[in-house]
């Protein structure tokens, strides 16, 4: 590829991008969407819109930086692609399981969840754990909390991108949360007691 002499945009290289960028951003877009085939989708989603927009990167910033910001973009759309097909987070559960977990002031039971193992547990192991845990949630629970916490997207703005109410959203966050919290501190359990029996 040529040097522009336009100092506005800077020189990309497409030829290296799977090489260089493939495997992190494959890593990055199935920690979010569960599903090698999507995660494999968006990625290659990911690098034709570069290739076809490459004149939009100015070079202000890391050419993976602006390939993961495209990757985003794309991952929404197939979060809101998949849920337009995929209405497991809606109204009609009828087991809600928060008056096991909460008082009547909203707040946790005692005893609820047991103290994981160790209090000063790296919060990269802690999203390993709950990485894994999504994957056992509906896909319509497990897509807004990605969104929500690990994309950090405003409520309204999941709202609009997948076409719920913010109701709707609120349950689909509520029941994630829940559950997440139920099989995160599980696995803690079960590693206090693996680490316990080793010894």
């Amino acid at each position: 590829m040529e040097n522009r002499s336009d100092d506005s945009t800077a020189v990309v290289n497409p030829d290296t991008w799977v090489d260089e960028y493939g495997d992190y951003l494959y890593r990055y877009a199935f920690s979010r969407l569960r599903d090698s085939n999507a995660a494999e989708e968006v990625v290659q989603e990911t690098f034709l819109a570069g290739i076809r927009f490459q004149e939009n990167f100015s070079g202000a910033g890391a050419e993976r930086a602006w390939l993961i910001g495209i990757l985003k973009r794309k991952i929404v759309d197939h979060v809101r692609k998949r849920n337009r097909y995929d209405r497991d987070g809606s109204f009609d559960d009828t087991n809600d399981p928060s008056s096991r977990l909460f008082n009547q002031q909203g707040n946790w039971r005692d005893g609820t969840f047991p103290a994981p193992p160790d209090e000063q547990v790296e919060s990269r192991e802690i999203w390993d754990v709950v990485r894994g845990c999504l994957e056992h949630l509906p896909a319509g629970q497990a897509d807004v909390f990605v969104l929500s916490a690990m994309e950090g997207m405003e409520s309204d703005e999941i709202c609009e991108e997948l076409g719920i109410s913010p109701s709707n959203l609120w349950v689909r966050l509520h029941r994630a949360r829940l559950a997440l919290a139920k099989c995160v501190g599980a696995r803690w359990y079960d590693e206090e007691k693996a680490v316990h029996n080793a010894k």
